[in-house]
């Protein structure tokens, strides 16, 4: 019977893998000159089925992976991306996918600046709810770190296989002393005010994290650190750790995880 069930909802997974959201309008890639630098950045904006422009939306800033740019969560089939990008359209939120400094950000100093720029510009723009954050790998730890750095600006966060400790992580380190201005020696608190691990106070908001027990990309340990700590202090978390898995979240459990953060208290 538990074979039968589980066959089932890997049938429905695949099906709602194949179909495709009618989006309200085509996706609007966005230029805006950054303010910390005058830069001319990048961000993409895909407006829900039935979007209203007299009525209010809620917004998830969907972050890309290492490698990848704005259009990752926007076009990208996998599971991470499509996942965010359905119950998004469910639930009536503006999609916003920013470069947030290209392909090998991980929210450095310029890149979160950029970020709360868009917020700010989006609220003038549109009628604008709650802001949402949710990323995939770099993706997934940006979001931990916008949501460190600024947590009176989001109002739930969804990270798929990040990390949360900077300090402690190895992996790419090239491209995260450029984007953080410098290595971990030369810019100590640039890596330890990005490690969300380090200031689970101010995750008020609901989380919700996915992790793979066999990520060799991104180990799950301080991750599983920081939920151990926001359930230690009562927080809305909700954790999905797969023993079995690697550095991938399922389109299944990133729905999960994305309701979650939406769900009302």
């Amino acid at each position: 019977m538990k074979i039968a069930k589980r066959l089932v909802a890997s049938c429905l997974a695949f099906v709602a893998l194949l179909v495709t959201t009618v989006w309200a309008e085509e996706p609007k890639d966005i230029i805006f000159k950054a303010s910390v630098d005058g830069s001319e950045q990048r961000y993409v904006e895909l407006l829900p089925p039935g979007f209203n422009a007299a009525k209010s939306h809620d917004v998830v800033i969907a972050f890309h992976g290492h490698g990848s740019d704005r259009w990752q969560f926007i076009k990208d089939p996998r599971g991470e991306c499509k996942g965010v990008r359905d119950v998004a359209a469910k639930h009536g939120l503006i999609v916003v996918s920013p470069d947030y400094r290209a392909k090998t950000s991980w929210m450095g100093p310029k890149a979160e600046v950029d970020v709360v720029q868009i917020i700010a510009e989006l609220k003038m723009r549109r009628k604008i709810g709650r802001v949402f954050v949710a990323g995939g790998s770099m993706g997934g730890t940006a979001a931990l770190i916008f949501t460190a750095l600024h947590p009176e600006l989001v109002a739930g966060v969804c990270s798929l296989n990040g990390t949360a400790n900077l300090i402690e992580y190895e992996k790419f380190q090239d491209a995260i002393s450029v984007s953080f201005g410098g290595s971990k020696t030369e810019v100590p608190d640039e890596y330890k005010k990005r490690s969300a691990e380090l200031w689970p106070e101010c995750f008020t908001m609901p989380v919700a994290v996915t992790t793979g027990g066999k990520d060799e990309i991104v180990a799950p340990q301080s991750m599983l650190r920081l939920v151990k700590k926001l359930k230690q202090a009562n927080r809305r978390v909700l954790s999905v750790h797969r023993e079995a898995m690697g550095h991938s979240t399922s389109y299944e459990d990133t729905r999960t995880a994305m309701e979650f953060m939406l769900a009302d208290p």
